[in-house]
């Protein structure tokens, strides 16, 4: 059943909207479904070891939704020493699960994916995603610091790459469906399909590339996956944002664009750190000579006891235990306007977010990086706005919580080398796009001048330099050329007509080297095509011979072109059933054939052209 289903889908043009929006509708499903399970795999992890065993309830965004009823008695007083206690054990539990079983779900997965589709023909292997999706529950339930992003986006794009394997489909579309479940897995847990879409295509390069293919079947999978989530939430959080509604804003003027420019610069340089100590502290990780399933018990521990520490200096401030875990309620307070943290204290949770992260996910724990982003991003941003508000209202009269949300965009820009994906993202998460014109604005600057330097280091630069766009040159070198200058005008090709007996048609074969043979009717019209591998199958059984005709065994479905069709279509059809010759028709009259188009024939051609244009560079 599901190679036929396979052979359906592989004789699909390859561009067929229909096929792709089959796949990935089906991509968006298991997405949508996979976001559910892990969101509530985490909450029931952080409900056991965190709120019943140590007394702390992680803040949450303002659109998040717990299934357990948490009183504030029950979380007075959090229990600093056993959530330290809490979280070694989560890192010794995420760790065994990873290194034993999959290695490469260590870590933040988007690298994981990007690499699978640049390197590795967009195979993940079947075990990844179940065991990022119990490592990374654990590792965030018990209060490591990371984001949701990574183990959805690798639940998708592994699940894309199961489909596309099974269905036996070629690497160019696994590779897509693998983005496609990318970008539905981001669009369902961030409540941001749009951006969901363009991240799919946006994060695999780290310069202003992206890949154009992956956008629709994206699109279609993060729209589908963020439906079938939201639905999983209570009516009055259904559909909501994840960070609610909380701002209406007024436009901004071009004046304004100074202290945003301003606050640019700050974010590259506050980047610039986070990338240094992130991949520092991985590789200081990596020197320790201990076997690699101890280390994320290591990074958690200490991570728990900067916590600790700073919720001991600052005389048990609750807010500074958001640098574990998600930290999305730091977040909420640093855009939410009835709410308000210090300069000194989000700052703190900027510095002290990038440690913990880094402490967290560089030693083997399995967690996103784009969460933490955009806390260290938004709080950054929000200490810079109260600054020009209170020191420069003439120049800075929006409120603070404007700054945390452009500085969410453009922080994680500079960073991921994402800028279009993080604005569209940023938007769809506060539920506001009146702030394009400013994310814009810093998300380019940061972009710019972050591009020595970048948080997934799988990202290639363009398309150029992948893999998995070799060969795409031959575009080039063909375009141009027609069908009608390579095809072979056969004056003695054989036409069989739709009446003639298998046995004549056996005896024909024996008596030429011609493989295939168009089927023509009584006027002279091909109704259809043959080849001798089809004929074969029937040589051994010599009781049909007298019984079977030609338009029993011809193929009526035909991949053909014309001789206006570019050498380029030829190619694509060539390699779509992997056939040798493809009949050339009239293209005003679909049933007149002119000769046959040989891929021996085109490819001497296509090496002919290549040659002279390497000639004529030289020259």
């Amino acid at each position: 059943m599901i190679q036929a289903v396979g052979k359906l889908f592989r004789e699909f043009e390859l561009r067929s909207t229909g096929k792709w929006f089959v796949l990935s509708t089906l991509i968006g499903i298991v997405a949508g479904l996979g976001a559910i399970v892990f969101q509530h795999l985490s909450q029931v992890v952080i409900f056991f070891a965190l709120v019943s065993f140590s007394g702390y309830a992680p803040d949450e965004a303002a659109g998040e939704n717990s299934p357990f009823e948490v009183s504030a008695e029950e979380t007075a007083v959090p229990s600093i020493w056993r959530i330290v206690g809490v979280m070694a054990l989560g890192g010794l539990a995420s760790g065994f699960l990873v290194y034993t079983f999959a290695p490469e779900a260590e870590g933040h997965g988007t690298d994981a994916a990007i690499e699978a589709f640049h390197h590795k023909r967009g195979m993940i292997r079947k075990r990844i995603p179940l065991i990022k999706t119990l490592a990374s529950a654990i590792t965030m339930g018990t209060g490591g610091s990371g984001g949701r992003e990574g183990p959805i986006a690798q639940i998708g794009a592994g699940f894309g790459s199961f489909l596309a394997t099974r269905l036996n489909l070629s690497a160019r579309d696994r590779r897509i469906m693998l983005a496609a479940g990318m970008g539905a897995g981001v669009g369902a847990i961030f409540r941001a399909p749009l951006a969901g879409a363009l991240f799919a295509g946006e994060i695999l390069y780290s310069e202003a590339e992206i890949e154009s293919d992956a956008i629709i079947p994206a699109a279609i999978s993060s729209v589908v996956a963020y439906s079938v989530f939201c639905f999983s939430l209570p009516p009055e959080k259904r559909f909501m944002p994840l960070f609610g509604r909380t701002i209406d804003l007024m436009p901004i003027g071009p004046a304004e664009l100074i202290p945003f420019t301003l606050m640019a610069l700050v974010l590259v340089l506050v980047g610039f750190v986070y990338i240094k100590v992130f991949y520092g502290t991985h590789a200081i990780f990596q020197k320790l000579p201990i076997k690699p399933h101890f280390r994320p018990a290591i990074g958690a521990t200490l991570a728990g006891l900067i916590a600790a520490a700073l919720y001991f200096a600052t005389a048990g401030d609750r807010e500074t235990l958001s640098v574990l875990s998600t930290g999305y309620g730091a977040l909420q307070h640093a855009i939410d306007p009835s709410v308000h943290l210090t300069i000194g204290m989000l700052l703190l949770i900027a510095a002290a977010k990038i440690v913990t992260t880094s402490l967290t996910i560089s030693s083997g724990g399995s967690g996103g990086v784009f969460g933490p982003s955009m806390v260290i991003g938004g709080c950054v941003g929000a200490a810079i706005g109260q600054y020009f508000h209170a020191y420069w209202p003439d120049l800075a009269p929006s409120e603070p919580q404007v700054y945390a949300i452009v500085g969410m965009a453009g922080f994680f820009a500079g960073c991921a080398h994402a800028p279009i994906s993080t604005i569209m993202m940023v938007s769809e998460m506060t539920g506001s796009y009146s702030l394009l014109l400013p994310a814009l604005w810093v998300s380019t600057i940061c972009f710019l001048m972050s591009r020595r330097w970048k948080l997934y280091e799988k990202q290639l630069p363009t398309r150029l330099e992948s893999p998995a766009h070799r060969g795409d040159f031959i575009v080039d070198v063909l375009e141009g050329i027609k069908v009608d200058d390579v095809y072979r005008r056969d004056t003695d090709l054989i036409y069989i007509n739709e009446s003639t007996s298998l046995d004549e048609i056996v005896h024909t074969l024996t008596k030429t080297h011609q493989h295939y043979f168009p089927v023509v009717d009584n006027e002279n019209r091909m109704v259809g095509i043959f080849s001798s591998d089809d004929v074969r199958a029937y040589l051994y059984d010599e009781t049909i011979w007298h019984l079977a005709v030609a338009r029993d065994i011809m193929v009526t479905n035909v991949l053909s072109v014309s001789p206006q069709d570019d050498l380029n279509v030829a190619l694509t059809r060539f390699t779509a059933l992997n056939l040798d010759e493809l009949p050339v028709l009239d293209a005003e009259d679909s049933h007149k054939l002119l000769g046959m188009l040989r891929r021996k024939e085109t490819i001497a051609f296509y090496n002919r052209q290549l040659a002279a244009h390497k000639q004529s560079g030289t020259e």
